[in-house]
């Protein structure tokens, strides 16, 4: 809290750390699974009603059929074109996968705008020229 309201990036969600649930005495118990980077970065976003939600990659944009002959940019996608998409497995599950249904859980429960892009893409994300934009 303080050093955010000093103006610093808090970085305060990451992959890795002890997975764990409360049992029925309210304790904290270890679980055998995975913490994903981009799932908890959106619910510490959703948390902290944060107004946009950006998640670093390695490439500028989402992309259909990625890697293929066909590959298209995706510049912008709605809620129900990103669902239709990951339906149809368009985004792999070690990958771009967890980072779209990171940002659509981000707007479904609260949030308003999404970008998934690289670091040197970030500052022209923002003014929606480049990167990907996830909104309702």
């Amino acid at each position: 809290g303080q050093l955010a309201e000093k103006g610093n990036i808090v970085i305060a969600a990451g992959g890795g750390g002890i997975p764990v649930f409360l049992d029925k005495d309210k304790m904290l118990r270890g679980i055998d699974a995975v913490i994903d980077k981009d799932l908890a970065s959106a619910r510490l976003a959703v948390d902290l009603k944060a107004d946009k939600f950006i998640i670093l990659t390695n490439v500028p944009y989402c992309y259909l059929n990625f890697k293929k002959e066909s590959q298209t940019i995706l510049k912008e996608m709605n809620l129900d074109e990103a669902n239709t998409y990951l339906e149809q497995g368009q985004f792999s599950s070690g990958s771009m996968g967890p980072k779209v249904m990171a940002a659509v859980d981000y707007i479904v429960n609260g949030g308003k705008e999404a970008y998934i892009t690289n670091i040197e893409s970030v500052n022209s994300a923002l003014e929606k020229e480049t990167g990907t934009f996830i909104h309702h």
